[in-house]
């Protein structure tokens, strides 16, 4: 039997504009678009430099009022790979949140869970289903799923802090929800004890070397704030035991040992001055806040040169490697660098989805990042 080449063609291609029209696709045309035989996330690795943030967010604080339907003062970050969502990466939520002196931004609670971290100010407390958590710069504030909160600004200063939460992981799971407080008043009332769960909760083991790798929990740490001189105290300790160039501890739930939710991760990692850490591959995004010191990471090629308050993302399967030289310090000086990282990690834990490499050399640099 002779096969006639253009009548086949023409065939197949009306086969393809019929199962189109039913909503139907043929597997064998895309299996290399769905079966990569690594990840490749949409997202980009990309740096938001706090020069550049912070006097938008001043601006917003003279021009936005906090109140009822915006809800709040936040700058998203929008990865240019992501095709202008609001999202720092697939899976995470990064965003600076400001509020101004004496304002309140109004109580309300959604699905989505959400961490903060706190870079600069005093006066502000977030209320968290009641217990008002008093916010210092450093510390790590819960606000998990369906908890009502509001954050208040009892003092006369500015306060600036990270917002990170899972939402775009919540939203790709069509299951979204948000509620207003029902009041009376648009903010939980203050109780007269604040730091409740901090009194209560604190007393288990907080923090755990590197990154929780076998404990798994769908519940989230009943502690709502983790204070920064307990972490300073952690990283020190590591410092003192260890020559590592990089040393990293995770905030735990004290009673469980699991990370603090059940879909995020939060780890503070401190870079050794003159130290140059190998490059590292992991399955999952993460998102990392530069709280003190200057440095610089190299993501899959891409030199990013960081210092405080900068904000940079590291997509999934990219290699990673964070240092410290003598051309971040100034005369005379010399300083680690720290960094808080908030990742996806429990989730690909759970869904045993996690994987981690280690390569043996430092990656050549093909560029060096520039932010706008």
């Amino acid at each position: 039997m002779t096969v006639n080449p253009v009548e086949t063609d023409a065939a197949l291609e009306e086969f393809y504009s019929d199962l189109s029209a039913v909503d139907l696709a043929p597997l064998w045309t895309i299996t290399e678009q769905l079966l990569t035989p690594t990840p490749r996330p949409r997202a980009v690795p990309w740096l938001w430099s706090a020069a550049t943030m912070k006097p938008l967010a001043r601006r917003a604080i003279q021009l936005v009022p906090v109140e009822r339907g915006g809800e709040r003062r936040v700058l998203s970050l929008q990865n240019p790979g992501l095709s202008g969502l609001p999202y720092a990466a697939g899976t995470l939520w990064g965003a600076l949140q400001c509020l101004g002196p004496r304002e309140v931004a109004p109580a309300h609670r959604h699905s989505p869970g959400a961490i903060r971290f706190v870079l600069e100010g005093e006066g502000v407390f977030t209320t968290v289903n009641g217990d008002a958590c008093d916010m210092h710069p450093g510390d790590l504030v819960l606000t998990p799923s369906m908890n009502w909160h509001d954050h208040v600004n009892a003092g006369d200063g500015e306060m600036f802090w990270f917002d990170g939460l899972d939402l775009p992981m919540v939203s790709a799971l069509d299951s979204i929800f948000f509620e207003s407080y029902p009041g009376p008043g648009e903010s939980q009332p203050e109780p007269a004890e604040h730091n409740v769960s901090e009194r209560v909760h604190a007393g288990g083991v907080r923090y755990t070397d590197g990154a929780v790798s076998d404990v798994l929990s769908p519940q989230h740490s009943k502690l709502m704030i983790y204070r920064w001189a307990d972490t300073v105290a952690e990283l020190d300790r590591l410092t003192a035991a260890s020559e590592d160039p990089l040393l990293s501890v995770e905030y735990t739930d004290p009673e469980s040992g699991a990370s603090v939710m059940p879909t995020m991760s939060c780890a503070a990692y401190r870079v050794r001055a003159r130290a140059h850490s190998l490059p590292v591959r992991r399955t999952g995004n993460s998102v990392h806040v530069v709280f003190s010191g200057h440095g610089s990471s190299v993501i899959d090629g891409r030199r990013f040169d960081w210092g405080p308050g900068d904000m940079f993302v590291v997509p999934s399967w990219s290699a990673v490697e964070h240092f410290v030289d003598t051309e971040h310090f100034a005369e005379g000086t010399e300083e680690h660098a720290e960094v808080f990282v908030v990742s996806d990690a429990p989730v690909l834990r759970a869904l045993g989805l996690y994987r981690e490499q280690t390569l043996t050399a430092p990656q050549p640099v093909t560029d060096l990042f520039s932010p706008r």
